[in-house]
């Protein structure tokens, strides 16, 4: 009456490793020099640019952290392992993120109050040097951001980076030639408006996840007429899908099936979820018979 089947990978170790230490070097110490700079040439552009970044060295260390915890494999409790790691820490980049615009929006008001004289070329050779730094970085994920969402969205925020010390470099730029001061804050709104663009997409998604709804890129009726299209199929119900973690997906489905199955089929079936779908892990319920029952679920 009942046969589950299930289906899994595991993955020894992270293959992007140098990648994540190159980047968190280079962006540690391109934080330091922002700070030390964005003081000294008196920029709360500069200021926040750095605060950008130190947050999105967070972002890769516990991405780092989290892709490693990711791999650990299923013991005790966990039985799951601990891949769902990755996506609390997903949210907890998206807080730190909202307390990061807020220093710099504080600073910024303070500036526009009080306007004191920039250091415009100062500004333009730092961030410049962000422009060539985050641009390295990015290309470090540019690879495997095909495949792999965390991969993914370490090379859009390095991308973003980059082009947010290109903003600075041209308000530099600007200050230079026109006196104006209140470039600088201007920017650093600019600034604060790209942050919160995308960690609020950042949050709500890896807030979905957390609360296991179905990713946003499978459309889950598109799995389910899939499933009823299957040869010996009749119906099927108590269908879930939910996220593992930022790159791995789950599925269990009960299916109606009068006339039985094989190995084979589910073999197939399985591969053909995870070609079309990109879902990794998959537990199917045979019934020879639609079980009845007061439901409070999916059904």
């Amino acid at each position: 009456m009942e046969h589950s089947h299930e289906h899994h990978h595991h993955h020894s170790s992270n293959p992007y490793n140098r990648a994540f230490a190159i980047g968190i070097g280079l962006n540690v110490l391109f934080v330091a020099l922002e700070v030390v700079y964005g003081i000294l040439a008196n920029s709360s552009a500069l200021l926040a640019d750095a605060g950008h970044n130190a947050s999105d060295v967070l972002s890769l260390v516990f991405a780092w952290t989290a892709a490693w915890m990711a791999t650990i494999r299923p013991a005790g409790k966990y039985t799951y392992g601990l891949r769902k790691t990755t996506i609390l820490v997903s949210i907890l980049n998206a807080l730190l993120l909202f307390v990061a615009v807020g220093f710099i929006a504080w600073d910024a008001v303070i500036k526009i109050k009080n306007p004191q004289p920039v250091a415009g070329t100062q500004v333009m050779i730092v961030a410049g040097i962000g422009v060539v730094i985050n641009t390295v970085t990015a290309l470090l994920f540019m690879k495997g951001q095909k495949d792999d969402l965390n991969i993914k969205g370490a090379f859009l925020h390095m991308a973003a980076d980059a082009g947010v010390s290109l903003g600075v470099v041209i308000a530099g730029l600007l200050i230079y030639f026109t006196g104006l001061l209140w470039i600088d804050s201007l920017t650093s709104f600019l600034i604060i408006g790209v942050v919160l663009w995308g960690t609020w997409n950042l949050f709500t998604d890896s807030l979905r996840l957390a609360l296991d709804a179905v990713p946003g890129h499978i459309k889950i009726e598109e799995v389910r007429a899939f499933l009823e299209t299957q040869k010996g199929v009749e119906n099927v119900h108590d269908l879930h899908i939910w996220a593992m973690s930022t790159t791995r997906v789950a599925l269990t489905a009960h299916l109606i099936m009068p006339d039985g199955n094989s190995d084979a089929f589910l073999s197939h079936l399985q591969e053909d979820i995870e070609h079309r779908f990109g879902i990794g892990h998959t537990t199917f319920q045979i019934e020879k018979e639609q079980v009845e029952a007061n439901c409070t679920t999916d059904c």
